[in-house]
């Protein structure tokens, strides 16, 4: 029979204690395959060519619906929020993704015109059933809506941001992920995102950093 030194044995247990520990805080939702889907990854991407241009009303730039795209694949989320929908550019990009992990998002907005346009779009793309488009004022309906959710992104009136982050972050699970539109590091952009990026940027529990290559995006994750 073999011996083994105490120190070898010791550096073992720890190796298998820690492997557990990251094992346990893993999200849930990671041991989920992505789904591939080609005929509807083909109607997304004919859509949003076709329309490669057109976007206004406060929709989002094609650069940060990828970063949205690309978190919530990297992390399998699938119960994602997003407040302001405009006419529907980002939420095509988070529903494409949770149209491959097996999710679906529920997205606000408070003018009706902008919420018809978005879900004549979302259909387009071949996306409605991957969508929860809700019609009213996300100033109330935040702090009613259920969760829990494991994705949300903010990008309606940005003085409200700081209110919208405290109405929905006890939603948001362990693992989870919060972002918001047009904040950048400095006050280039006003009406209230550098207030809500200096509250939330050294938060207990929250790590964010923030992504300037397009329109400004802050990305918090949910650490406890």
């Amino acid at each position: 029979m073999k011996r083994y030194h105490v120190s070898t044995m010791l550096r073992s247990i720890s190796i298998i204690l820690i492997s557990s520990m990251y094992i346990f805080f893993v999200p849930a939702a990671s041991a989920q395959e992505i789904a591939e889907n080609p005929a509807l990854d083909d109607s997304v991407r004919s859509f949003l060519e076709e329309m490669e241009g057109e976007w206004d009303d406060w929709n989002v730039p094609q650069s940060d619906g990828k970063i949205l795209y690309h978190i919530i694949l990297k992390y399998n989320y699938t119960r994602a929020l997003e407040i302001g929908t405009s006419t529907g550019h980002s939420g095509i990009w988070i529903a494409w993704a949770l149209s491959k992990t097996g999710g679906k998002l529920i997205t606000i907005e408070i003018n009706e015109n902008r919420y018809q346009q978005a879900l004549e779009n979302f259909k387009k793309a071949g996306l409605l059933k991957y969508i929860d488009a809700r019609l009213g004022d996300a100033h109330e309906m935040v702090k009613e809506i259920e969760g829990p959710f494991d994705f949300i992104f903010s990008d309606a009136d940005k003085d409200w941001y700081i209110n919208y982050f405290k109405d929905t972050y006890p939603k948001l699970v362990v693992g989870g992920c919060f972002t918001a539109h047009n904040v950048k590091k400095s006050s280039w952009f006003g009406g209230g995102t550098a207030e809500f990026y200096d509250y939330i940027k050294d938060l207990p529990g929250l790590e964010t950093t923030v992504d300037e290559s397009g329109s400004g995006m802050s990305i918090s994750y949910k650490k406890r």
